[in-house]
């Protein structure tokens, strides 16, 4: 790639188009712990000054993809997917809009993970979803409501557990880096889904029942029960969204 002298002339403009390069160079060519080339190599390789070079390796640095340490040259990092993260916990945080958007990811996730996953699962795999269905009937005990937020929180937690153990338990590598990716966001949906099961005259039970039918299914190798299972379990959570979000929206605001 060579810049050419209007590129040059705006330092801005020539570090974004050398990180986009290097940014393909990344993904295509190096694998995770390899060093870029030096500073002085990429210099020449793009015809732009070192200190461009630095500035476009901070910003793919920023975009996750560079570890940077004082004296070594810079080193691709190993994919993670903090960015996605943080995108995804800012919008459900900000914007009730953002519930939705992620209910509607899940149901294309979720419902293909279950699918595969009643192919694929493994024993290991099973057992890993039954541990976590279990771990939430352990959190709410009888009861037909949580005994405190200590109990509430861990049953979010393994809720989670089980829908990511669903997607480990699919074999698709990429599904299961989306979900471990969505964790915080999930989490933070899952307090806001309880209120408006609860609103709707609902209880914990049921949603562990609902996961029992995933789980039952899965256990049978029942693809398109399992998909249909998982379908009729997150429209009733978009249910207990919208819910929980009218109620809110109808709540006085206190100064």
């Amino acid at each position: 790639m060579s810049l050419s002298g209007d590129a040059r002339s705006d330092h801005g403009s020539a570090a974004s188009a050398v990180a986009d390069d290097l940014a393909q160079l990344i993904l295509g060519e190096l694998a995770p712990g390899q060093s870029l080339p030096s500073e002085a190599d990429l210099a020449e390789r793009y015809s732009v000054s070192r200190l461009t070079i630095r500035e476009a390796v901070k910003l793919l640095a920023g975009r996750g993809l560079l570890e940077l340490a004082r004296g070594r040259r810079a080193m691709v990092r190993e994919p993670d997917g903090s960015a996605f993260t943080d995108f995804l916990t800012s919008i459900v945080r900000t914007d009730p809009k953002g519930l939705f958007d992620l209910v509607e990811v899940r149901l294309s996730l979720e419902v293909q993970s279950a699918t595969l996953a009643a192919k694929r699962a493994n024993r290991a795999g099973i057992v890993a979803i039954e541990n976590a269905l279990q771990g939430m009937r352990d959190a709410v005990g009888d009861s037909p409501d949580f005994a405190d937020e200590a109990a509430e929180a861990s049953f979010h937690s393994f809720d989670f557990g089980f829908h990511e153990a669903v997607a480990l338990a699919s074999g698709n590598r990429v599904l299961g880096y989306l979900f471990e990716a969505m964790a915080v966001p999930l989490r933070e949906g899952f307090f806001i889904s309880q209120r408006g099961h609860a609103d709707r005259g609902h209880t914990p039970q049921d949603t562990i029942a609902a996961h029992q039918r995933i789980l039952d299914c899965i256990r049978e190798g029942n693809g398109r029960a399992a998909a249909e299972a998982m379908r009729m379990h997150l429209r009733d959570t978009e249910r207990d969204i919208r819910m929980a979000v009218t109620k809110m929206a109808q709540s006085p605001v206190r100064s």
